[in-house]
């Protein structure tokens, strides 16, 4: 055979045996319809093995090894929040925590702590939000020893410097003059208040006169009364030995003991204001409106809770009945969405709303009820009641996706009094859920009659006009009351 012939079936061959890989491989390749797909069921979530121990003094220690970086974190709930604080002096919770963190330790001026911690980069936090407090810190394992001792001087000995605590103040300040800035802001500031009222604690706003009258002593004693041991839960995770970490946890805080009376800790309750009405801030400038409506809700611990979860995932998110009706269909949101959304302690809301153009304010408003009441007067299908139930069931595997994401919720459940495994009882609940609880729940706990709407929006050029909706409508003066600026 001559070598021009041989080449040439050598080349014949290979360009047969590649086009039937490449054949085979397009074949192989071809995606499959998304309801072909097949996935293995997801794995039963386990608590990994922890560690909880009570000192003298009160104070709750949680510990869970994690030696797969070497890092450690640790952060300490604190029984307290602003809803403690008194109405002529809103702002003070957050002072406190803010300058418990800022203005350094009795040992470590702010300067040399900031150095310090970025040196290592490290960092210990502090906050006060409406409802607790917390210190936080994380470290590097090789400097533990560094940072420990400091993130134990800033819950122990903060200095409350008054240079950071002058600095904090006029940040505070900053924050009043630029409030009305973000429409978005003003609906959830405002909506916030004609639910709850203006005077409660869960919705009252920080303003000049309020700064006013606190003082860095002020902050010193509400420090020294809600931030002590008999209260706190402390929780580390990270790469360590427990037996090692409890005695260190045992040397830093053990001797701790707070001379000051024990407040009263009782969460205050929270009752709606206004039973329905329609609410406007008039923004001349603005060319859509932000727009809310609920009324109050209810708590984690409702019986109902489960079964409503499954119901907001039939109102709510991304093919849920809101988005794929009143954004898709009708054409009437950028954004939309609807949730019963519980709290802890106190009432939460049932909220619905979103953003959209001016002139669709109405027809925004109508559709949103209109699919609110559906929920209460017929059946939801089989399918959105199993494309609801399999969201929240294949999403529940991400609560537990860390070791401080567990810890933290095991925290938070103490914190709360809740029982250590209300996430478990909560997923079986889930499972469980059919189409006739879920109108019986949407029959006791949406209340279309006493719906508040508020809307934040160029109110002349609506059209058509609010007037249509057939409600009072009471104008909200967002003005700020600048007579208490220093």
């Amino acid at each position: 055979m001559s070598k021009k012939l041989f080449s040439w079936l050598s080349l014949a061959i290979l360009t047969v045996l590649l086009s039937f890989t490449i054949e085979h491989r397009a074949i192989a390749d071809t995606p499959k319809h998304y309801t072909e797909l097949e996935f293995a069921p997801l794995p039963e979530i386990e608590l990994p093995e922890y560690d909880r121990y009570e000192l003298d003094n009160g104070m709750v220690v949680y510990l869970l090894e994690d030696r797969d970086l070497p890092l450690i974190g640790g952060t300490a709930l604190i029984r307290t929040g602003s809803r403690f604080v008194p109405s002529n002096k809103v702002g003070l919770a957050q002072l406190t925590g803010t300058v418990m963190r800022s203005g350094g330790t009795q040992n470590h001026p702010a300067a040399e702590l900031n150095t310090i911690l970025e040196q290592k980069a490290a960092s210990v936090e502090t906050n006060i939000g409406v409802s607790s407090g917390s210190a936080s810190f994380s470290t590097l394992t090789e400097d533990l020893n560094t940072v420990f001792p400091l993130f134990t001087e800033v819950l122990r000995q903060p200095a409350f410097a008054p240079d950071k605590f002058a600095i904090a103040l006029r940040q505070q300040q900053g924050s009043i003059a630029r409030r009305n800035d973000d429409p978005g802001n003003i609906a959830n500031r405002e909506f916030d208040k004609v639910i709850y009222g203006e005077s409660s604690p869960y919705a009252r706003t920080i303003e000049y006169q309020t700064l006013n009258n606190i003082s860095r002593t002020d902050a010193i004693d509400f420090y020294q009364t809600y931030v002590r041991p008999d209260t706190m839960i402390l929780g580390i995770v990270g790469d360590f030995d427990s037996d090692e970490m409890i005695e260190r946890v045992q040397a830093a805080f053990g001797d701790w003991q707070v001379d000051v009376a024990l407040p009263s800790l009782e969460a205050p309750k929270a009752t709606q204001k206004y039973n329905n009405g329609l609410f406007v801030v008039d923004r001349p400038k603005l060319t859509q409106s932000n727009i809310m409506l609920g009324h109050i809700g209810g708590q984690f611990d409702s019986d109902d809770y489960p079964v409503m979860s499954v119901l907001n995932g039939v109102l709510n998110g991304f093919g849920g009945r809101l988005f794929n009706e009143v954004r898709s269909r009708q054409g009437l949101a950028y954004t939309v969405y609807g949730a019963w959304s519980p709290s802890y302690d106190f009432d939460g809301m049932f909220v619905a709303g979103g953003q959209t153009q001016t002139s669709n304010t109405v027809p925004f408003v109508k559709s949103v009820i209109s699919e609110i009441e559906k929920l209460r007067t017929s059946l939801v299908t089989e399918q959105e009641l199993d494309d609801a139930k399999e969201s929240i069931l294949n999403s529940f595997v991400f609560n537990f996706q860390t070791p401080s994401q567990t810890l933290s919720r095991l925290m938070r459940y103490e914190y709360f009094d809740y029982p250590e495994d209300f996430i478990f009882t909560y997923q079986k609940q889930v499972q469980d859920t059919n189409r006739e609880d879920i109108l019986k729940a949407a029959q006791k706990h949406i209340k279309p009659k006493q719906l508040v709407t508020l809307v934040v929006g160029n109110k002349q050029a609506m059209n058509p006009s609010l007037d249509s909706l057939n409600q009072e409508i009471t104008m909200l003066d967002i003005s700020i009351d600048s007579s208490g600026q220093s």
